[in-house]
């Protein structure tokens, strides 16, 4: 694999090993980075189980929230961190990935009351050493819950609205009088949820995030490149855990639950086409 960076020049990979399922390796190890698409059904966290043991820590690359509680349900004795990234990359051909200078990454525990906490921190530590030895800009944050929850505002905007429209950011935006109040009501509506589930996000976040995408190009999200190369979408992760949140606290959300429809409907179709595969 080719990759194609800004900030780091560029550089071709070449992977070890590349194996179809955990089961075929035969040791253990001290750190798991999960940066697979979290599409549902996805990796079950038990494939895990022939190279993990007490002592090895789960890294959660992923979008969306509640990602940690599978692994934490089939591996209560192990540490989990829990990553939030904020990244610009797209793939130009088959292994080959384009870079730009967009880059960092929010990291934390998702703490297990099971373990000493200096054993915790110095698990997190040695992925931190990890980050610094490529380079990698990164913030270590005491409740990482509330970062996943303001990504999830960005990305539960963007990736079901471009790709529904099949539009990119800015075409959306200014596609008709209500695009903007909708995407405000979406975004407000998961905040919330996710304040009602005791994350601290304050609604001035909308504002934030509008400013920060309407002082950017036009983008097409990775849900949207996604459908559009026919791909499963991460629809649970990013839609489904807020709706569910919603439904469980007995919440009005309409624009979400409109949302999350249509793009469900959306993967079915995929779903579908795949010959009922994921």
């Amino acid at each position: 694999m080719t990759i194609h960076t800004l900030n780091h020049g560029s550089h071709t990979v070449n992977f070890d090993r590349v194996l179809s399922c955990p089961h075929k390796i035969a040791t253990t190890y001290d750190y798991i980075i999960c940066a697979h698409k979290a599409i549902s059904p996805g990796l079950d966290p038990n494939d895990f189980r022939s190279v993990a043991n007490m002592d090895t820590t789960f890294v959660i690359l992923q979008n969306g929230v509640g990602n940690e509680e599978p692994f934490r349900n089939a591996f209560p004795y192990c540490s989990i961190v829990s990553c939030v990234i904020w990244v610009g990359a797209t793939q130009d051909s088959p292994g080959v990935i384009r870079h730009t200078a967009s880059e960092h990454t929010d990291i934390g525990l998702y703490p297990n009351p099971r373990i000493d906490a200096t054993v915790e921190e110095a698990r997190l530590e040695g992925f931190a050493a990890m980050l610094r030895a490529g380079g990698t800009p990164y913030t270590i944050s005491d409740d990482i819950q509330v970062k996943r929850w303001e990504k999830v505002v960005w990305n539960v905007a963007w990736n079901p609205l471009t790709t529904l429209t099949m539009q990119d950011t800015q075409q959306w935006l200014s596609s008709s009088k209500e695009s903007v109040s909708v995407t405000k009501r979406l975004m407000r509506e998961v905040i919330g949820v996710a304040r009602r589930s005791g994350v601290a996000l304050e609604y001035g976040l909308v504002d934030i995030l509008m400013e920060r995408i309407q002082g950017m190009p036009g983008i097409e999200s990775s849900m949207q490149v996604d459908a559009r190369e026919g791909r499963r979408l991460e629809v649970d992760v990013i839609l489904g855990t807020p709706m569910r949140k919603a439904r469980e606290y007995g919440m009005d959300v309409p624009t979400l639950a409109t949302v999350y429809a249509l793009t469900v409907a959306v993967d079915m179709r995929i779903k579908q086409a795949l010959g009922g595969l994921g």
